[in-house]
């Protein structure tokens, strides 16, 4: 049997790779970097994140980022293999020390029998003798390569612009006014209740912080960047800013939930946070705030936040432009271009967005080319699971919903969300009988969706014959 090729060496990639070469399936993985460099990496290893080290939530019982974590994990995922095994303390959230993080992945790839890394460039479409191919290229698609499929699509790509947190050397904060608490103390994976450190600003320091976001000089749009919109997920921090000077209060500064443990009888007005970034704890990453301002107005005006005054940046913030496809026009219902069903598309070039959403797509890719390969039937999971709202949004996505205004609405990127969940029946009292009302009912249908989904998703395990034995 011909190896099935995989393109793009990202989260969707690596992960589609590692599950076809585990189903004893041969894979070569090809990888451009480092024989071409992008604007937004910065090494040559797989699955590098750059954006935020944090892959959100992993709870899986009220939450469904969570969710898809247990369902990536059922699969014997390497990626959230690799995530566990290089955790570092975020609250509630499940982040990583990125570059441990990538090493992991890296080498398991490298050290499998079944895999092929070949790090070169594919200019344009795949050989026509390729059989079975993946495109996992992500955000910074090639230029040769995405204008290939874009022509054999036949349609236009969208795109949206993605921006970069800054991260600071820790030694470097001022922990006479920072202090470490998770937002109400919450204890998370890894954590202890204390996993951010956090700046207080009165409301004087605020208010001069905004004028000085909105006075900065932003990066130079190039011409093809020129009427790209932003992903709402990841507003750069003076787009908050400019839609309103309490944006940012009720974002990624809100104060809520924190009591600053130098002066705990004076409630702070805006708070910004920091999570570690790598396992050493030398380096932190500065929460929702992704940037496209020029570097010399970012550590001039990020040193205004107090704690932050002589603040050593081992990176500053950026901008990429991110391209994905119409999706639900142009792809199948098992990922592949109706166009040349031997492409199959991965990750976030399909149109959704975060780190888990991408490899989980990454992971159906490489599980539905299995089957294809093998001559199966192609069985998608059940559309009440994570990964299968996913995959509904994906490829039957709302390009002819209206947006309310007479116009209509075209397909968006999109992280995982109980709205693309089919609606569940949930209990409406509790064990003693008492109807249950505002947080404690939405906590219930919550749990309905998620136990609904785990026992869905176990059944099309059984059904496939797929089993965590994969991550072993």
């Amino acid at each position: 049997m011909p190896p099935i090729h995989v393109i793009g060496g990202g989260l969707a990639g690596s992960e589609a790779a590692w599950q076809i070469a585990q189903a004893g399936l041969n894979v070569v993985l090809h990888e451009m970097r480092p024989v071409r460099k992008t604007d937004a990496h910065q090494t040559q290893g797989l699955a590098e994140l750059v954006c935020s080290n944090s892959f959100r939530s992993d709870d899986s019982e009220q939450n469904a980022v969570g969710l898809i974590h247990h369902e990536l994990r059922q699969l014997g995922s390497l990626i959230m293999t690799a995530a566990d095994a290089n955790q570092v303390p975020a609250g509630s959230a499940l982040a990583v020390d990125r570059h441990g993080f990538s090493d992991a992945v890296t080498q398991a790839l490298e050290n499998h029998p079944n895999i092929s890394i070949e790090r070169e460039e594919i200019a344009g479409l795949p050989p026509a003798d390729w059989q079975h191919v993946i495109i996992a290229t992500g955000p910074l698609t090639s230029p040769a390569l995405s204008q290939a499929v874009l022509e054999k699509s036949g349609e236009d790509a969208l795109a949206f612009f993605d921006a970069i947190a800054p991260i600071v050397h820790f030694e470097s904060i001022d922990l006479s006014k920072a202090w470490f608490q998770s937002r109400y103390d919450k204890v998370g994976p890894g954590g202890t209740g204390k996993d951010y450190l956090n700046c207080p600003l009165d409301k004087e320091q605020y208010e001069a912080f905004i004028d000085a976001l909105l006075a900065g000089e932003s990066a130079d749009f190039k011409e093809w960047e020129a009427n790209t919109p932003y992903f709402d997920g990841c507003l750069p921090i003076e787009v908050m800013a400019s839609r309103g000077r309490e944006t940012l209060r009720h974002g990624p500064m809100k104060p809520m939930g924190l009591t600053n443990a130098h002066n705990p009888d004076v409630k702070a007005y805006a708070v910004v946070q920091l999570r570690q970034d790598n396992a050493l704890g030398t380096l932190y990453n500065m929460v929702g705030f992704q940037t496209k301002l020029k570097y010399g107005s970012q550590a001039d005006i990020f040193r205004m936040i107090p704690g932050l005054e002589q603040a050593q940046f081992a990176r500053l913030g950026g901008l990429h432009r991110n391209t994905f496809l119409n999706s639900p026009k142009v792809l199948d219902k098992a990922l592949r271009l109706k166009s040349d069903p031997r492409l199959r598309f991965a990750g976030q070039i399909t149109g959704c967005e975060g780190y888990v959403e991408s490899a989980s797509v990454g992971c159906l890719a490489g599980i539905f080319s299995v089957m294809e390969a093998r001559g199966q039937d192609i069985v998608r999971p059940p559309e009440t699971t994570a990964m299968g709202a996913l995959l509904g949004h994906i490829t039957e996505g709302h390009i002819s919903r209206d947006d309310g205004a007479g116009k209509p609405k075209s397909f968006q990127p999109m992280n995982v969300n109980f709205g693309l969940f089919p609606p569940v029946e949930a209990p409406s009292k509790d064990d003693s009988g008492k109807r249950l009302k505002g947080k404690e009912k939405a906590k219930a249908k919550k749990l309905a969706m998620t136990n609904r989904a785990k026992a869905d998703f176990a059944h099309w395990q059984v059904e496939l014959g797929l089993h965590k034995s994969a991550a072993e």
